[in-house]
């Protein structure tokens, strides 16, 4: 582990996080969860919130992806998905829908400011973000697509997404080398 530059969970816990937190609303994968978490991990976010039937730790699928990932990444569960986005904007987090919608911002915009926490809501497999929890989100981010489905799996969008708002952070760290 040393040589590859793992963290432990504990190293993880005490870490500078990448100032986003992670929403989903209603999945139904446990796979998904599982590879969220793991993605989640990769590039230190700040935690995850499971809403309304997505599924919990620990379960054996969703641990059959996230690799151990529930231990290290920080994680709450809220009732509804407008709970958590409603706490999340308290706590002065600006909250994004992943999802196409007229006027949404395309993903490779999107920078994060010094200081500023952002928190990404990611949908349903079938039926993306709840239009209620669109209504109280800071806008919403797409995934800039050229072929003819124009959707992706949640875990895959997850990792797309994710990767971008941490890249910042491989860029600054690659500099002060």
């Amino acid at each position: 582990m040393d040589e590859l530059g793992r963290k432990t969970v504990a190293e993880f816990k005490q870490a500078v996080k990448t100032p986003v937190v992670v929403v989903l609303d209603n999945i139904r994968s446990m796979h998904n969860v599982g590879s969220v978490f793991r993605t989640a991990d990769a590039f230190l976010i700040e935690g995850v919130c499971l809403c309304g039937y997505t599924p919990q730790p620990p379960h054996r699928d969703i641990h059959k992806t996230a690799l151990g990932a529930t231990e290290s990444v920080d994680w709450v569960y809220t009732e509804t998905t407008l709970e958590a986005v409603l706490q999340l904007k308290q706590q002065g987090y600006k909250v994004f829908g992943i999802e196409q919608t007229e006027g949404s911002l395309s993903l490779e915009t999107i920078v994060i400011p010094e200081g500023e926490k952002m928190a990404v809501v990611f949908g349903n497999e079938v039926e993306g973000v709840d239009q209620e929890v669109l209504r109280h989100c800071d806008g919403c981010i797409e995934i800039p697509q050229l072929g003819m489905k124009h959707s992706l799996n949640i875990s895959v969008a997850a990792g797309i997404v994710l990767w971008k708002l941490a890249e910042q952070r491989f860029i600054n760290a690659k500099e002060s080398v």
